[in-house]
């Protein structure tokens, strides 16, 4: 089986805390899966977890406003008016349109559920925040199938997860391995020195199975069935033969080297759209931070997002220092920031410094003392082809692409990777295990009996 280098996981945009997994497994099977990755990779020990009741953040009207976390804030909290509480109540149990009979994008389908107050002030700035993208082309169904799902098996948003819960009950849970670490609630998670560690730990654990700085230049079919791949390496170009290749390169570079297999399927792959995001990581003193923003004399939470209607073209921002230990020195805040995104490509033309420029000047209008001093620019970095979008049409695109391969022969061929998976790196890495049973399930017609 061929290796994708291991470093395309630290060359795109880190998840976002808000982000959540896409809809493939159920719930009971998701969070396993990625603390069994912190454990095979021998991270557990350095394995951080984020407070779950550390509280989100939505801009509204000028003012960052609380999101509910639990069923009990609900009544309270003021995002929303009263009417549009009213209005998400009805649309959840039923009281709304019937589905439309074609595939619905994020924007229509909450709209119709949940109405237009949900949409504006959770929803969209969410699709911003997690996607950068933009609700009115994103499918529901292939960006939030878990969601979109409900309505089907329960014909209303409460009636489904009524099902779900029921069906879940039915069903036994499996015995939890006795490794894994136990979160208290749902959170978000990192480790001591960062992500990077990551794929620093599953590459020093494969050793020399790990290819850094080859490029995978073309693919043939052997007569044997098997594959032969050329890549370019610092030590010039090298062929290798494997029984199965996974593809977890974006879906345009993909394209390009199945082109000469599959046409049909490097035309589907061809078709996905990654627009441009840019991170950029700054620091400030505490006392930068607005009086009215802290608790308890802190900045606490997990971050905050920015509707586009707000006049803010920071996506989001997240709250680094106070999500994890020793992300900053006592006395600063670490910040990460979000820009661009599916409509806002025009970062693209701006420098870095502008770019810093901006994020500062939003962060300013409602969490920074307008006074205060430079931030500390710790990073930026920008990706001309970040997120690939789950829009209307995903799905079958992704299976027209699959079916391609599999009625040319190429079976042993896997596609792979975030435009699969879910662009969440929980999803990715759930992705990553679905796939190596895939390809272990493949190789055993070939294994000795």
């Amino acid at each position: 089986m061929a290796l994708i280098d291991l470093s395309l996981l630290r060359s795109s945009p880190s998840v976002s805390p808000f982000s959540i997994p896409h809809h493939q497994l159920p719930p009971r099977s998701r969070k396993p899966f990625r603390l069994r990755c912190s454990v095979d990779s021998g991270l557990k020990d350095d394995l951080v977890l984020g407070d779950p009741n550390a509280p989100r953040f939505v801009l509204w009207e000028g003012k960052l406003r609380l999101v509910p976390s639990k069923p009990t804030d609900l009544p309270f909290f003021d995002l929303m008016s009263i009417a549009g509480k009213l209005r998400a109540g009805f649309g959840a149990i039923g009281i709304r349109s019937p589905p439309p009979g074609y595939e619905e994008s994020v924007e229509e389908f909450v709209r119709r559920n949940l109405g237009a107050e949900v949409f504006e002030r959770f929803i969209e700035p969410f699709c911003s925040g997690v996607y950068a993208g933009d609700p009115s082309k994103l499918s529901m169904k292939a960006a939030f199938g878990r969601v979109w799902k409900l309505e089907e098996i329960g014909g209303s948003i409460i009636g489904g997860t009524f099902k779900t819960i029921q069906e879940r009950n039915k069903t036994p849970k499996p015995p939890r391995d006795p490794r894994l670490p136990k979160p208290k609630g749902q959170t978000v998670g990192s480790f001591r020195k960062g992500l990077t560690m990551l794929p620093e730990a599953i590459a020093n654990s494969l050793g020399s199975n790990v290819k850094l700085s080859w490029k995978l230049s073309s693919i043939t079919k052997l007569g044997n069935g098997g594959y032969n791949l050329t890549f370019e390496t610092p030590e010039g170009m090298v062929s290798l033969q494997s029984r199965s290749v996974v593809m977890t390169i974006p879906s345009h570079v993909a394209s390009n080297l199945l082109h000469p297999l599959s046409a049909a399927a490097a035309d589907a792959l061809s078709q996905f759209y990654y627009p441009p995001v840019a991170s950029v990581t700054v620091s400030y003193p505490k006392e930068a931070i607005r009086k009215e923003c802290l608790i308890d004399g802190e900045l606490k939470g997990f971050g905050q997002l920015h509707p586009r209607s707000q006049g803010i073209e920071t996506l989001g921002t997240i709250y680094s220092s106070s999500l994890f230990p020793n992300r900053a020195p006592s006395g600063r805040v670490l910040l990460l920031n979000y820009i661009g995104g599916a409509t806002n490509t025009g970062i693209l033309s701006k420098t870095e410094g502008e770019l810093v420029e901006a994020v500062d000047r939003d962060l300013r209008k409602m969490l920074i003392n307008p006074n205060a001093k430079d931030p500390l620019v710790l990073g930026v970095r920008v990706w001309p082809k970040a997120i690939p979008q789950f829009l209307v049409g995903h799905l079958d695109l992704l299976d027209t692409a699959k079916m391609a391969l599999r009625d040319s022969g190429f079976h042993g061929l896997f596609l792979g990777g975030n435009y699969v998976s879910g662009v969440a790196l929980g999803r990715c890495v759930e992705g990553a295990y679905e796939v190596a049973a895939e390809v272990k399930e493949f190789l055993s017609q070939y294994a000795y009996k």
